[in-house]
C-alpha cells in the first residue's frame, strides 16, 4: 500500500525544495549517449548506484591531462626535453620535476 502511495505522488519533472548547501548542485539528464556509458559502468561495477562525484573527478582529472598535453607549453617542454637527450645535455633538475608534478603535467599514478 505505501508503494502505492509513493509512486502516485511523484511528480517527474518537479523542482525538488531548496536543501540548503554552499556547494553549486548539478544534474545530469540520462541521454542514450550518456546512458548507455553509464550502464556500461553499472554493469562493470556490479551495482546500479554509481557516485557522481567520484566520476566527476576522475572525469575531469582525464580532461585536464588531455588538455594540458595539447599545450604550446608542453609542446615547447618536450622539444627542449629532445634537444637535451640528443645532444647529451640533459641534468638533473628537482626543482623542475616538482614544478611538472605541480602542474599536472604527469599523473600521480604515472610517478
Amino acid at each position: 500500500m505505501t508503494a502505492k502511495i509513493l509512486e502516485q505522488s511523484v511528480q517527474h519533472g518537479a523542482t525538488l525544495m531548496c536543501v540548503p548547501t554552499a556547494h553549486p548542485r548539478h544534474t545530469i539528464t540520462e541521454t542514450p549517449p550518456v546512458r548507455a556509458v553509464l550502464d556500461e559502468l553499472r554493469a562493470a561495477l556490479g551495482r546500479n548506484r554509481i557516485d557522481f562525484a567520484e566520476l566527476a573527478v576522475l572525469g575531469a582529472r582525464a580532461k585536464l591531462r588531455e588538455l594540458r598535453q595539447e599545450s604550446p607549453a608542453v609542446e615547447a617542454a618536450r622539444r627542449r626535453l629532445v634537444q637535451e637527450i640528443r645532444h647529451g645535455t640533459i641534468e638533473l633538475d628537482v626543482a623542475a620535476a616538482e614544478e611538472v608534478k605541480r602542474l599536472g603535467l604527469l599523473a600521480d599514478d604515472e610517478l
